[in-house]
């Protein structure tokens, strides 16, 4: 019995978490989900893009490899690939417009000597 005279739930107040579960569940679909996964994208993808990374390159690398360049790019790491997905492909349309606008000062990569500590050059044989 509560201090009211009432008994109380058996459930510990399982009903709570399990709503508190549900409406974060349903955040992931939100308007403001959305903008902030957007936001994040931007991040990663002007930070990557600026090493001359692309975004085949980017989705290729490993989770713990896109774990540390979100870190590097002053985000925390997406939960999903959703927002790496989106990176990439703003990181693909980057590229088309650079292509299209060459003499562009927003066209130039500035840290594409940073390419090696995130992609590694395929393995040469020795026979090659």
């Amino acid at each position: 019995m509560s201090k009211t005279g009432q008994i109380a739930d058996n459930n510990h107040g399982l009903d709570d978490v399990r709503s508190e579960d549900m409406s974060d569940a349903d955040f992931a679909h939100t308007d403001r989900a959305e903008k902030n996964r957007r936001d994040k994208a931007v991040v990663l993808a002007r930070y990557a893009w600026n090493r001359g990374i692309s975004g085949a390159e980017l989705l290729a690398l490993t989770d713990e490899v896109r774990r540390r360049l979100a870190r590097a790019a002053g985000a925390h790491p997406p939960s999903t690939m959703e927002t790496w997905q989106l990176a990439a492909t703003l990181m693909d349309e980057k590229t088309a417009w650079a292509d299209r606008h060459p003499t562009h000062p927003a066209a130039v990569r500035t840290d594409v000597e940073e390419k090696i500590m995130w992609v590694k050059p395929p393995v040469r044989s020795w026979f090659e």
